[in-house]
């Protein structure tokens, strides 16, 4: 146990994550009054913030402590005292470099007047707003970021699949030649070979793309396949195709960047699936420009979302290009629409919804918070699969980075599980052009 601290919260960690109060171990947690008037305004809502604002002043509202305002209010054993800050406090370094009173300078106020009060404690601001830490550290007032589900290990999205070089060439023509399998115990894998790793077996004559399965302990072969008239371009796709294919792979996540078709194989292998689910469900966080509610739109909720359902339109699109007009694809693709089976929509609207025998693709899930995520993959029932997709480097959530984004968090937690598979996507395919622009801009 180290030496006890303050820390001070910005509303933006609490509408991370509601849960946060119970992160800081025997630390005290002080709250300004501006945070619970910030939260107020995010009361109202349907998206994942909103409710974040409701769970935590509903939590607030159980510390019936009188001592809130003045001794602390205890939150539980192990566990420091909340207080909360009213009224105006003295804090002379914030007043002469930032007059104007908003709510980051009353927050970054309270920093100030807690780090005078009490000397012989460190006073720490935590806020997820780069800007507020900047303006901290501008006045020497202590502040770090909410690291509590931050992944520290990223490198694995920046690297395509493991290759195993000088493997025996027996193995690899034996591997060929059987569809069993060759038991793991065979190879000589230097590294921890996780659950559903997908990789490249390599001797001096030939190579082989294979495929680590944990419930029988055994390697296969991973064959280029096609899907819905979509087929694997390379082998990172053709990893994608053997893992979204395999009905024990419960959850599985494709990362990589713009162009490298994470959206459209995963669509393209829940159509090729049509008689194992019920429903197919492609669904994506809205995360609306410059931070504005959808209010501002005209129309109704499901003309409001629609531009930003677009892409995954245009990736079904992709699909359909694969057929003639007339065909028993199309006609399939569009009987599925308009009887619900196949349903495409802004995540919000999926929330307190238990999916039962879905085939479920979450894009864009790097705009998630972990919490978020949790809370999508607990609507799984009986007979579901879920896929989440996003590239990390494409963040629009302002308060979400490479480490703290939900997508990330859940790739880490997941690794070693048999039901869950990640397959990074390094190649671009969508067009010279694009893989050009990726690459270098």
């Amino acid at each position: 146990m180290g030496t006890k601290k303050n820390f001070v919260l910005d509303t933006n960690v609490i509408l991370h994550d509601y849960n946060c109060l119970k992160n800081f171990q025997e630390n005290d947690i002080y709250l300004p009054i501006v945070v619970l008037e910030e939260l107020d305004v995010f009361k109202k809502g349907n998206e994942q913030i909103n409710y974040n604002a409701r769970e935590f002043v509903r939590e607030l509202d159980l510390i019936t402590d009188d001592n809130l305002f003045s001794s602390g209010a205890p939150l539980g054993e192990g566990l420091g005292r909340l207080f909360v800050i009213t009224g105006k406090v003295d804090a002379p370094k914030v007043q002469a470099s930032f007059p104007t009173p908003k709510p980051d300078h009353l927050i970054l106020a309270v920093a100030e007047y807690l780090e005078e009060k009490f000397p012989k404690t460190k006073t720490i601001l935590v806020t997820k707003d780069l800007n507020l830490r900047m303006k901290a550290r501008s006045i020497g007032v202590l502040c770090e970021d909410y690291i509590t589900d931050k992944v520290l290990n990223v490198d694995i999205f920046e690297k395509t699949n493991e290759v195993f070089d000088n493997i025996n060439p027996a193995l690899i023509d034996r591997i060929y030649s059987t569809k069993e399998g060759l038991s793991i115990s065979e190879f000589d894998f230097k590294d921890i070979v996780r659950p559903n790793e997908c990789f490249i077996l390599k001797s001096d004559r030939s190579s082989v793309l294979a495929r680590y399965n944990p419930f029988t302990r055994l390697v296969y072969r991973v064959n280029k396949t096609k899907n819905f008239g979509i087929e694997a371009r390379n082998a990172e796709q053709s990893f994608a195709f053997e893992l979204l294919n395999d009905p024990d792979v419960k959850l599985v996540a494709l990362t990589g960047k713009a162009g490298t078709g994470k959206t459209l194989l995963a669509l393209a292998a829940a159509l090729g699936k049509l008689t194992e689910y019920k429903q197919i469900l492609l669904a994506r966080p809205i995360v609306a420009l410059s931070n504005k509610d959808l209010g501002f739109l005209p129309g109704d909720a499901q003309e409001k979302v629609a531009p930003y359902m677009q892409p995954l339109f245009d990736n079904l699109n992709v699909i359909k290009n694969q057929f003639a007009s007339n065909s028993t694809e199309i006609k399939r693709i569009e009987d599925m629409q308009k009887s619900g089976q196949l349903v495409i929509e802004a995540l919000a609207f999926i929330r307190g919804r238990s999916l039962s025998e879905t085939y479920c693709i979450i894009d864009e899930a790097q705009n998630l918070t972990p919490h978020e995520v949790k809370t999508i993959i607990t609507r799984a029932g009986e007979g579901t699969k879920m896929v989440f997709t996003g590239d990390i480097q494409q963040i629009d959530q302002p308060y979400l980075d490479s480490q703290s984004n939900g997508l990330v968090y859940m790739i880490d937690r997941m690794k070693d599980q048999s039901i869950f598979a990640h397959i990074n996507l390094i190649k671009g395919e969508r067009s010279e052009l694009s893989e050009l622009a990726s690459n270098l801009m």
